[in-house]
């Protein structure tokens, strides 16, 4: 007689402290049996061509290397100095840290939204992954840069600001959000970038970041979740071929520990 259970492991896979957010976004655990139903497949089919979106990928690629090139030429760094002088210099104000919670509302959104009942392009499992892999391709480019290029945060605190975290994330989910609900209606796409550029806004506005940081993370985070889309249906062929599958992965972030849950139905 088989038995139904549940076990949930949650694997902290890194304790730095990227994002300096105060409180952790927690999904409900009755999220984990919504919308999850699998179609089946004709894995008897060979897969259909997926080609890359270069084209779509030149704008955010643009911005990385627009950040990158600002880090050493002086130009660009002069523009960096004038934005703060704007923002922070002329114009000295408390700090806002709607930032810290914002950056989260994009991915948190494309739950939110199923679970109102509008359905995305993906069940629960798939698009999940997708944000799962995308969260630990951002993550990783953004920790490995900000130790290479050592760039002073614009208030001096530390060598960690290039490129901009925070932003990171926020476009990573804002794109999430695009790419799930864009058959449905662009304007959630608009709204989810919305609120990543104001993510983007408020690093410079609470004297964190530069312009160059806030625009390298942006284009990391969309490619980030672009590729995320692109390899995962290769992925999904190869490990889930012939395989009804009963596994769920899902990031966690907590007193500034980045993680991933993992629930295995069995």
């Amino acid at each position: 007689m088989k038995k139904t259970g549940t076990v949930l492991l949650v694997l902290l896979y890194s304790s730095f402290s990227l994002f300096a957010q105060q409180d952790s976004v927690r999904i409900a655990p009755r999220l984990l049996l919504a919308d999850t139903s699998f179609p089946s497949t004709d894995w008897s089919r060979p897969p259909a061509k997926n080609p890359f979106p270069f084209r779509k990928a030149l704008l955010p690629a643009s911005l990385v290397v627009y950040g990158a090139l600002a880090v050493k030429m002086d130009a660009f760094q002069d523009v960096n100095e004038k934005m703060k002088e704007e923002i922070w210099t002329e114009r000295p104000h408390n700090m806002f840290h709607a930032d810290n919670y914002l950056q989260w509302s994009p991915a948190v959104a494309v739950y939110a939204l199923n679970l109102a009942g509008i359905k995305g392009k993906n069940n629960f499992r798939d698009r999940t992954i997708i944000y799962a892999m995308s969260e630990v391709i951002m993550s990783s480019v953004v920790f490995s840069v900000k130790k290479f290029a050592g760039e002073w945060r614009p208030n001096g605190k530390d060598a960690l600001s290039f490129p901009s975290g925070h932003t990171a994330n926020a476009f990573a989910g804002a794109e999430f959000l695009r790419q799930e609900y864009k058959d449905v209606s662009p304007w959630y796409g608009v709204a989810g970038y919305i609120a990543a550029g104001a993510t983007g806004f408020l690093r410079m506005y609470n004297n964190k970041h530069w312009l160059s940081d806030v625009a390298a993370g942006a284009g990391i985070g969309i490619l980030s979740t672009d590729l995320a889309y692109y390899i995962y249906p290769y992925i999904k062929r190869a490990f889930f071929k012939h395989k009804p599958v009963s596994t769920m992965v899902m990031p966690i972030y907590q007193n500034g520990a980045v993680g991933f849950g993992l629930v295995h139905h069995f």
